[in-house]
């Protein structure tokens, strides 16, 4: 039973295995293995789901309820469509469900012919029903009624950072913002990381870190979240799933699957916000395709660097502070997953860029708006501390 590889359009990778006829143009493969985890047994079916209870802060809405929220599933109401099925933006009120409070929301209604199925579904409802964190997305209920299965999030008036990044027209997101969107990301994976039971996301990219109206970051989507190692043991063994670009070359290359993997992935998303460009690029030169390829061999030379860095956010950002960054992605991008570091280091590192940027403001405000450069970088050093 062998598992092939194939490159579609140089964007994604894709696993077919002739067991299970799906294939993914959007992802890293499709497991036949169920995701695992505590509250929702991989053997539970949906009709038992259906019928328990376990999730004291997820409500059970009726399909007809939220066919009622989206004024019947009209068109401009969609907010977006992915693997899973169509997003649509809803308000659930004392209308629809007597006594509740109005409030939007965002409702995932499962395509049954798409490439996500009734495992990635239960896998949503089983980690975001337990866990509750302010940088992962709040899962307010879901529906499973005959062969309808909706998820109902939080709804999140930003949209994805994948919107505001690549935005080719209209307002472009400050160094401060991208900053504060790279810390609050970090934190939501280093939350899931640190958990009793480790949780890998395993498909971190940039249009499932959704942003509310403050532009503060959740991470949304986790259909492919799956257990991590416990006790002696040093990875998980699963197929390849993921989103190519993103994925640890080790995991593509051999299914061992450890939290560093996110750190990879992370490291891909602070790359891409660091130069305003997407992982894959098929419209730019052959050798800029891939960026982590392209830009990784850089990010350790400070005169190199700063030459490809997003040119919208000129003046926003010491010399000083950008390299140190850009070093933390190539760390984060190491080939080797030991040198990459751990999602609370990347966290407490960033921090420190943040509290550096406030102090940085502050002066600039008492000295009455005069542009102040913290940091000098050392003439003809290649070296970027942390």
């Amino acid at each position: 039973m062998g598992i092939c590889f194939s490159i579609d359009d140089q964007r994604h990778l894709s696993v077919s295995d002739s067991t299970t006829k799906r294939k993914s143009a959007g992802s890293v493969g499709h497991e036949s293995g169920a995701t695992t985890a505590p509250l929702v047994s991989s053997s539970m079916n949906i009709k038992e789901l259906r019928q328990s209870a376990g999730y004291s802060n997820v409500d059970i809405f009726t399909y007809e309820e939220l066919r009622l929220a989206t004024k019947h599933f009209r068109p401009d109401l969609i907010l977006g469509e992915g693997g899973f099925g169509v997003v649509y933006k809803g308000v659930v009120d004392d209308s629809i469900r007597s006594g509740y409070k109005s409030i939007e929301v965002a409702i995932k209604v499962l395509n049954r012919e798409g490439f996500q199925g009734d495992r990635e579904w239960l896998a949503e409802v089983n980690y975001l029903g337990q866990f509750s964190h302010p940088n992962l997305v709040k899962l307010i209920g879901y529906c499973c009624e005959d062969e309808h299965r909706l998820l109902v999030y939080e709804y999140m008036a930003s949209g994805s950072l994948e919107k505001h990044l690549f935005r080719r027209v209209g307002s472009t997101l400050t160094w401060s913002k991208r900053m504060k969107i790279a810390l609050h990301a970090a934190k939501g994976l280093a939350f899931l990381h640190g958990a009793e039971r480790p949780i890998i996301y395993r498909d971190f990219k940039t249009s499932n870190v959704l942003l509310d109206a403050d532009f503060n970051a959740k991470l949304s989507d986790f259909g492919l979240a799956k257990d991590g190692p416990m006790g002696d043991q040093t990875h998980v063994s699963t197929r390849v799933m993921g989103t190519y670009g993103y994925a640890a070359p080790e995991y593509v290359m051999t299914g061992h699957l450890t939290a560093r993997s996110d750190v990879y992935g992370f490291g891909v998303v602070l790359l891409e916000m660091l130069i305003g460009r997407r992982a894959l690029d098929k419209s730019r030169p052959s050798r800029e395709h891939n960026l982590v390829e392209w830009a990784r061999p850089l990010l350790n030379h400070n005169k190199k660097v700063l030459k490809i860095l997003d040119p919208k956010l000129a003046g926003q950002y010491s010399n000083r502070t950008a390299l140190r960054v850009a070093h933390l992605a190539y760390q984060c991008l190491s080939q080797n997953p030991k040198g990459r570091p751990l999602m609370s280091q990347v966290v407490e590192i960033l921090e420190n860029f943040q509290s550096n940027a406030e102090n940085a403001e502050d002066q600039m405000l008492q000295s009455g708006g005069t542009s102040i450069t913290l940091y000098e970088v050392p003439k003809g050093s290649n070296d970027i501390p942390i």
